[in-house]
């Protein structure tokens, strides 16, 4: 696997992330540039979707958020550095935006207050330099922050999602083990694929894969789950029981994992198809609909066993899908209040 110690573009990252911590819009412009070939292919979550080089990524989404933000500053705890079996080099981030909420972003109300917001973002490498960009922000949460959140409740916690537990996220890590953890996450994938088609809960062997006390931290609109018993209640069944047909249909599936040391990452746009049925999802209806999810995840390994999970999913593109507009509903929401 490749070592981030003999490559520029770790490096690279490093300079975009430390110009986004104490946030200047012409440092970060400099930095983008530096780091992001002209013609870099950008996919976005909703309502940003997709945008060509540098200079239409910040004024898409940073110029905004900086707006909103006049006192923007970007926190990493999480930076993954490795290969995909198909030969591409990724490097994923993991983090959030915070600062102190002053104006309108995306129509959300402003609180006055500090106010955070993760992301993932994962960037394609190629002779040093950023080609491609899968970004997802966790809009929702920043929602639900304002009280501005305006559809179904989470069955999980809601809170600012936590780094690592052995505050070692950052790297550059191991190299030995990366194959070994990649090993683990494929192997729990492949289980957890064969239920229902294949068999009830027990053949998903989550007890051979996951760490007793595992934290699963989910987008907002879902939340974070405790132990598997909460994985299972909070997520797991909810998802099933709504798209039962999920992992089954892979035309037009893209997805690549990457790992370094005992952290394991997966791009995917979309990495899921599955139909809206059963007894709907998030507070849902079944739609009977096909649709696409879009997921950037990362895990950590310890002693063999997933200990925790951070998954972020392009929720507010689901809703797009089936013919939700969130953000004309939160207007609707809180068309009342005043700044």
């Amino acid at each position: 696997m490749n070592n981030p110690d003999t490559n520029k573009a770790r490096g690279l990252i490093n300079e975009l992330r430390a110009a986004m911590y104490d946030f200047d819009p012409k440092a970060v412009k400099i930095a983008l540039a530096g780091v992001m070939q002209p013609d870099a292919d950008l996919h976005l979550c909703h309502p940003f979707g997709d945008v060509v080089g540098p200079d239409a990524y910040y004024a898409a989404t940073l110029a905004l958020l900086y707006e909103a933000f006049p006192d923007l500053e970007r926190r990493d705890w999480i930076v993954v550095d490795g290969m995909t079996a198909q030969g591409a080099r990724w490097i994923g981030c993991g983090g959030y935006f915070t600062g102190s909420f002053e104006k309108s972003f995306l129509d959300i109300p402003p609180t006055g207050h500090q106010a955070h917001m993760r992301f993932h973002e994962y960037y394609r490498i190629e002779d040093n330099q950023v080609v491609e960009m899968q970004m997802i922000w966790d809009i929702p949460e920043l929602m639900m922050q304002a009280g501005a959140w305006p559809m179904a409740p989470s069955l999980g916690r809601e809170w600012l999602t936590p780094s690592p537990a052995t505050q070692d996220g950052l790297g550059p890590h191991d190299q030995e083990c990366s194959e070994k953890s990649l090993k683990i996450v494929g192997d729990m994938l492949d289980h957890l694929g064969k239920h229902p088609s294949q068999g009830d809960p027990e053949v998903m062997q989550l007890e051979r894969f996951w760490h007793p006390r595992m934290s699963w931290y989910g987008p907002a609109g879902i939340g974070t789950a405790r132990g598997i018993k909460g994985f299972r209640n909070w997520h797991q069944i909810p998802f099933l029981n709504g798209m039962p047909d999920r992992g089954q249909d892979l035309d037009g599936i893209d997805y690549h994992f990457f790992a370094e040391g005992n952290y394991v990452a997966v791009t995917g746009w979309p990495d899921m198809k599955l139909s809206l049925t059963g007894d709907g999802w998030m507070g849902i209806a079944p739609a009977g609909k096909a649709v696409e999810l879009r997921s950037l995840d990362f895990w950590r390994i310890e002693n063999d066993l997933i200990r925790e999970n951070w998954v972020l999913v392009d929720i507010l593109d689901l809703y797009r899908q089936i013919g939700v507009d969130v953000f004309a509903r939160l207007r609707e929401f809180n068309k009342a209040r005043r700044p």
